[in-house]
């Protein structure tokens, strides 16, 4: 084989339409564009979601929801998650290291899903108020968060 001599599959490549080159092309006079009217036109298209000047759908309908940009920086872990990673003391860059949470990430709170049978101390790390009591309860600690200054 040599480099010359390579075509592509047979049925593979398909010629380009090409308009406006006679009735007998199929695609001649009006070269598939329809009569008269807007998009007949060079350049004649508009915006989408443009509805001929009717208030377009998108302002109709009332505005709702809300995305926060720190959710990005934020994580939840469950007890169970807790319990599998099997650290005395955990902290932010304890579960950075374990893959629990995304390296971006800057606040992790611990919430009450799962069980946990043995003793972790958090260490800036937050906790809902049903998950510190099971954390307390297993002989655990919560560590409060400092203030950010």
């Amino acid at each position: 084989m040599q480099l010359n001599s390579i075509k592509p599959a047979e049925g593979s490549k398909k010629a380009r339409r090409r308009v406006g080159r006679g009735m007998g092309s199929g695609l001649g006079k009006t070269a598939g564009r329809g009569h008269n009217g807007q998009k007949s036109r060079a350049g004649g298209f508009h915006k989408v979601g443009f509805e001929g000047g009717q208030m377009p759908l998108q302002r109709r309908l009332p505005k709702r929801g809300f995305k926060s940009k720190l959710k990005q920086y934020a994580a939840e872990l469950t007890l169970s998650d807790l319990e599998r990673l099997g650290l005395a003391e955990v902290d932010l860059l304890a579960l950075k290291q374990a893959a629990l949470v995304r390296d971006r990430v800057k606040t992790v709170k611990v919430i009450k899903s799962g069980e946990l049978k043995r003793k972790v101390a958090l260490k800036g790390i937050l906790a809902t108020a049903g998950a510190k009591a099971a954390i307390e309860a297993a002989g655990g600690s919560v560590e409060p968060v400092p203030a950010a200054e």
